[in-house]
């Protein structure tokens, strides 16, 4: 059974017996800690949230893995069969709680990490934690989760705007707006499938602000699911899969120009390299050709009143019930690990999986890529290379 404790237990361990530390205890950080312990290194998880899993408990209800369940187990448990080749969040959460449970993980929660450092000696790593706790590791696998502080555009206005405005991530299901006019900001897979959820849900009216169009793909096509694909062409030149991705496009998805909804004029595979990952259509092609879903232009500003107008690029303005912003997230990881010059410039770790900066040895990082070959596939493959890496590690630090 999974030994998960709260934040009032002792953490002291001594310099002889330093345990690694995985901050998050999320797929990825379960994953790490299970890949350690295999050999025989302990990991001690630390999460700040009550329990396990919670970024996956606060999803929208109707949240399912865009990946198969077969490629997105995480090492040692397979995803029970029962919970169906696209995994909803609610048997995610599940999966998650009996992966920890099935591998005897050592987990403590309630207790957030607010800085890490090396030690003074320069034989480890101290965590700065709630409660004054300072805690000696002899390595670091930071897990806190690509989608981890919600981010909200500094539109002008917005601060004065009286209608009622949330970020996706305070989204749950379409029941609150039944009924209502509603402008959803942002066309990745969190905005696309909220608002296929309005429509399904009841919504008098959805529309869609766009201000890059992405590409669209099928999930499944002819029972072929898209991340196999993404997984066959990750080794291939990033123009070839571009063009194999246009032909795709063209067979087996509709032209959505007259809709508000061109075909991009840059390559599938240029997007991803750049950080943005294709749509994947549960819902929308259908919602959009139908005019089902509105497809406006990009929100400029809000303008004050009650409930208020929001002021769109191309000159026009509306006024929703309200608006949810699926405006994605940051890493927020400045704090955290900023001070030792291991992110880019976009607050991104330089190195994952097995990878660690040479300015600091012994510390790791899992789930801040996002392939097209899906996430919890990629963070299975750096959990054991992660878990290599560190043993290597800690044996020439004997």
């Amino acid at each position: 059974m999974a030994d998960s404790r709260s934040a009032s237990v002792p953490l002291s361990v001594t310099p002889a017996d330093r345990p690694v530390y995985v901050i998050g205890a999320g797929p990825g950080g379960l994953a790490a800690a299970h890949a350690l312990r295999a050999r025989g290194i302990r990991a001690v998880v630390l999460d700040k949230a009550d329990r396990l899993g919670a970024s996956w408990r606060g999803h929208y209800d109707r949240l399912h893995l865009h990946t198969t369940r077969r490629l997105s187990a995480l090492p040692g448990l397979k995803i029970p069969r029962r919970f169906g080749r696209w995994v909803s969040r609610d048997d995610v959460v599940r999966y998650l709680e009996k992966y920890a449970e099935h591998h005897e993980l050592e987990i403590v929660t309630g207790v957030e990490v607010f800085r890490v450092e090396r030690t003074g000696d320069g034989t480890g790593w101290l965590l700065h934690a709630s409660g004054g706790r300072e805690l000696t590791g002899s390595a670091v696998v930071v897990a806190t989760g690509y989608n981890h502080t919600p981010r909200v555009p500094d539109w002008p206005g917005r601060a004065g705007y009286g209608g009622e405005f949330l970020h996706a991530g305070d989204y749950r299901n379409a029941a609150p707006y039944a009924g209502r006019d509603v402008l959803v900001v942002g066309v990745g897979n969190t905005g696309a499938e909220i608002a296929v959820d309005l429509v399904e849900g009841g919504a008098a009216r959805v529309r869609l602000a766009v201000r890059t169009v992405p590409h669209l793909v099928r999930r499944s096509t002819l029972g072929w699911p898209a991340q196999y694909s993404g997984v066959l062409v990750r080794r291939l030149p990033v123009g070839l899969v571009d063009r194999l991705c246009r032909l795709q496009a063209r067979v087996g998805v509709p032209d959505l120009s007259a809709h508000g909804l061109p075909r991009p004029d840059t390559g599938l595979y240029s997007r991803v390299r750049q950080g943005a990952i294709p749509v994947q259509d549960v819902g929308l092609i259908d919602a959009v050709r139908k005019g089902r879903v509105e497809i406006v232009a990009a929100v400029e500003s809000f303008e004050e009143g009650s409930p208020g107008k929001v002021v769109l690029a191309d000159g026009s303005r509306v006024e929703p019930d309200a608006v949810i912003a699926a405006t994605g997230y940051t890493r927020a990881l400045e704090g955290l690990v900023g001070h030792l010059g291991v992110l880019d410039d976009r607050g991104k770790p330089v190195v994952h999986g097995g990878g660690t900066p040479a300015q600091a040895p012994g510390l790791y990082f899992t789930g801040y890529t996002n392939p097209i070959s899906g996430m919890f596939r990629e963070m299975a493959l750096d959990a054991r290379k992660i878990a290599k890496a560190a043993a290597g590690y800690l044996r020439s630090r004997r």
